[in-house]
C-alpha cells in the first residue's frame, strides 16, 4: 500500500455526524470481486440526484449541486473533515477503498467506528482524531477560507494550519510504523519472508513426505 509520510492537501468539510459505511459506499456497489473502481460511487446517494446501480455511466448522471464534493471550491480535496462516529454501520472494507480511490489520504474527525478505523489504517488511509471543539474550529475556518489546506506530518504527529500554527495528534506506534513504511498485512508478512523460507526448509527436511509429489 502507499506509504504516508507528509501530505499537504485541500480540505473538504462533510458536516454531518454518524456517516455510516452504506452512505460512504452503498451496498449495491459491493458486488465486484475487485478492489478497484469504487471512487466514482463514493457517497453515491449524496453526490447524484438519481439512484445509482453498478455499470451506470456516472459521467452522465445528474450531480447534486448542494453536495460538498460537487462544489468547485472543493475539487481535488484530499483531506476529509468529518463529525463524530464516522464510518459506523456495517464492517465493509470497501468504505476506505472508496475514499482512497476518490483521492482522500486522511480524515479528521472527533471519533470513528472501530472497524472502519482499523480498516483505514490497513489500507493506507490516515484517520486522525481531534477534540470536537478543535474540529468545529476547523469547520469554521474551512468554510471561511476558499482553498483551505492542511499539512499533515505523520512522523512528527502534527497538523500544520495555513497560519503556521500546529495541532498535535496521537497515533498507535505500530500503526504509525505501518503507514510510514507502506506496510499492509501482506507487507508485514513479507518482512518475515526469510524466516518463513527457513522454517519451510527445516520442516521439509524433517518431514519430506509433506512435499506434494506430481501425479503421473
Amino acid at each position: 500500500m502507499q506509504a504516508f509520510t507528509v501530505h499537504k492537501g485541500l480540505v473538504a468539510p462533510l458536516d454531518r455526524a454518524n456517516v455510516d459505511t452504506d452512505l460512504i459506499i452503498p451496498k449495491q456497489f459491493l458486488k465486484s470481486i475487485k478492489r478497484t473502481g469504487f471512487g466514482p460511487n463514493l457517497f453515491d446517494e449524496l453526490r447524484y440526484l438519481d439512484h445509482g446501480e453498478p455499470g451506470m455511466d456516472n459521467s452522465k448522471r445528474p450531480l447534486n449541486p448542494d453536495f460538498v464534493l460537487n462544489q468547485p471550491r472543493y475539487q481535488g480535496a484530499s483531506i476529509l473533515l468529518a463529525r463524530e462516529n464516522f464510518g459506523c454501520g456495517s464492517s465493509r472494507e470497501h468504505a476506505p477503498w472508496a475514499l482512497i480511490q476518490y483521492g482522500f489520504r486522511a480524515i479528521i474527525a472527533p471519533s470513528y467506528a472501530d472497524i472502519f478505523f482499523n480498516n483505514s489504517f490497513k489500507n493506507g488511509l490516515l484517520p486522525i482524531i481531534l477534540p470536537e471543539d478543535v474540529v468545529s474550529t476547523l469547520f469554521a475556518e474551512v468554510e471561511a477560507t476558499p482553498g483551505y489546506q492542511l499539512e499533515i506530518d505523520l512522523q512528527a504527529q502534527k497538523i500544520i494550519k495555513p497560519d503556521g500554527s500546529e495541532l498535535a495528534f496521537d497515533i498507535d506506534p505500530f500503526r504509525k510504523h505501518c503507514l510510514l513504511n507502506g506496510l499492509d498485512d501482506i507487507g508485514l508478512t513479507l518482512e518475515k519472508a526469510d524466516k518463513i523460507r527457513e522454517f519451510e526448509a527445516q520442516r521439509l527436511a524433517r518431514f519430506p513426505w509433506l512435499e506434494t509429489q506430481p501425479q503421473a
